[in-house]
């Protein structure tokens, strides 16, 4: 993997925490790597005190396997929750934090090491900014020779829920009250809610089994996903439609954000294995025009957008429209790309993969800052 993130070659040791709402798993980075085996305890949920004393454990065992100090702890955590302060809300999977709890003073006190909590879509985003799919992006428009480089990035996982993450020039965007790039919350352009219910394993399950006259809760997306590919028996429309629903209204989030936020876009979490059947219908909406009060149409975005996992789109996002301008009153030329345009891709580096990395690198911005 191409990078720019100098990170990959740091020294400098970092905790780290994977908090499910069943299980906490413990862990250590190094240049961008995990450096230790992970610890994975209960995660005592409903109970503070337990919930506390297994967090101790964990960064306790994970402190015993290093021969290097750690410099931070930093992971991500559910919300809601004041990042910023490390203090943890109301939480519908660990109830032991109902009412609010200094997580982030409680462990600093603890181990005397700045903490630095964020959510999972935010340290996604901020991985996949500095080691995944904006990196290498970057790295494939050189080797083009284009003189076009991207900044910034609109990082989204596709899963239990709809996350996501922002990243500016390198810096994650937190907002005032450490909220946002909330787009869980964004409008469904086609029902009366929030788009998350059509942005999730969810939605996939409950319109495959509307449209194919079912009431399967067993089902899952991957057995959705084999059924519109044509590898296990079922309704093959309402599959491909399933994913098609997807594709549009995700699609339609990804148009309002990208409206603001002018950058490349990845997409992770247990959704987007899926790509090649929603990324089609994704980037078509994101392009389709809106049409004026009398009748003309007018472009969505002021860019085109591009699926970068099709090798040919790929290819005339790269080439751009570049040429040489000259400079009135001189004999010299500049480069000139007029073409403005974005790319939707999927995470390289494995939702996973990238919340961890997200973690290491942000503690260590923090620290240089």
């Amino acid at each position: 993997m191409t990078t720019a993130n100098h990170y990959q070659f740091d020294k400098r040791v970092v905790m780290t925490l994977d908090a499910g709402g069943t299980n906490f798993v413990f862990s250590a980075m190094q240049a961008n790597e995990d450096i230790v085996e992970p610890v994975c305890l209960p995660s005592n949920g409903n109970n503070l005190e337990k919930c506390l004393e297994t967090i101790i454990d964990g960064f306790n065992q994970i402190l015993s396997k290093l021969t290097i100090k750690p410099v931070a702890i930093s992971f991500a955590f559910p919300g809601p929750t004041d990042y910023g302060r490390g203090i943890i809300g109301d939480l519908n999977n660990l109830r032991a934090f109902k009412g609010g709890v200094a997580l982030g003073p409680f462990l600093f006190h603890k181990f005397n090491l700045p903490v630095y909590i964020n959510n999972d879509g935010d340290l996604f985003a901020y991985g996949e900014a500095l080691a995944g799919l904006l990196p290498y992006v970057n790295q494939q428009l050189r080797e083009t020779g284009s003189t076009r480089q991207f900044h910034n990035l609109i990082g989204v996982t596709l899963g239990t829920g709809f996350g996501g993450g922002v990243v500016l020039n390198h810096q994650l965007l937190r907002g005032d009250n450490g909220a946002a790039a909330e787009i869980w919350n964004m409008r469904n352009k086609k029902y009366d809610t929030f788009i998350e219910e059509s942005a999730s394993i969810r939605a996939v399950k409950r319109v495959y089994n509307q449209l194919s006259g079912k009431t399967d809760d067993a089902i899952t997306p991957r057995d959705i996903y084999e059924i519109a590919t044509g590898t296990q028996a079922g309704n093959t429309q309402a599959a491909l439609s399933a994913f098609e629903e997807l594709g549009e209204l995700v699609g339609d989030a990804l148009a309002n954000i990208a409206t603001v936020i002018d950058g490349i876009v990845v997409i992770g979490g247990g959704l987007s294995g899926a790509h090649p059947l929603f990324m089609p219908r994704l980037i078509a909406e994101m392009n389709t025009p809106f049409q004026s009060l009398s009748g003309q149409p007018v472009d969505r975005l002021e860019t085109k957008v591009y699926n970068l996992e099709e090798a040919t789109a790929f290819e005339h996002f790269l080439k751009g429209a570049a040429k040489k301008i000259p400079v009135p009153g001189t004999d010299l030329f500049i480069d000139y790309d007029p073409h403005k345009r974005i790319g939707v891709g999927i995470s390289r580096l494995g939702t996973s993969k990238a919340v961890s990395v997200g973690a290491y690198c942000y503690a260590l911005n923090e620290l240089d800052r």
